[in-house]
């Protein structure tokens, strides 16, 4: 189980005092107020960043960090994740998981056939779809839906499912 989680993506700077636009991977983008620090991952290391403001404009985060005055010291940041520990995490509520915990699982239909393995969750408007490799290399769709999605076991490293009908038709 991964330790860190990707809260946003730094994507660019904004102004030159040192603030960065960050595009927020997490569902709950408001956080970044509740957040004072963050782990910079430069892809050598990691840095413990503080976070000294937070503003929001359109989709994305407006962050300054201290000690990040100008535009220079920020710069060579620009595609780097922001990560938090899983402590400083969002609190999940009954049935929800983060989505790094579910990729890799196997995906087990409710009569003990193996389906295949959880690739990817997209996430839609309406609810998530569980993206499923099967064995033979394709794809299987199958949304996240109670009467589709039965358990989720992270401890037993399993996801059970129910394929409704149509679902494995091409």
């Amino acid at each position: 189980m991964e330790q860190m989680l990707r809260v946003g993506v730094i994507t660019s700077t904004h102004g030159v005092r040192g603030e960065v636009k960050v595009f927020p991977t997490t569902d709950d983008r408001m956080r970044f107020k509740k957040l004072e620090k963050v782990i910079l991952d430069t892809g050598k290391e990691q840095k413990t960043l503080e976070i000294e403001h937070v503003k929001f404009f359109k989709n994305m985060v407006i962050l300054k960090f201290k000690g990040f005055d100008n535009i220079n010291d920020i710069e060579i940041y620009k595609g780097k994740d922001l990560l938090v520990t899983r402590d400083h995490a969002v609190k999940l509520g009954p049935d929800e998981n983060f989505i790094v915990d579910l990729i890799g699982l196997p995906v087990i239909t409710d009569e003990g056939e193996e389906l295949g393995t959880l690739k990817d969750v997209m996430q839609t408007g309406a609810n998530d779809v569980y993206v499923v490799e099967r064995e033979n290399g394709k794809d299987v769709l199958l949304p996240a839906i109670k009467q589709c999605i039965l358990n989720v076991d992270l401890e037993k490293e399993k996801i059970t499912v129910h394929v409704m009908e149509g679902l494995l038709d091409l």
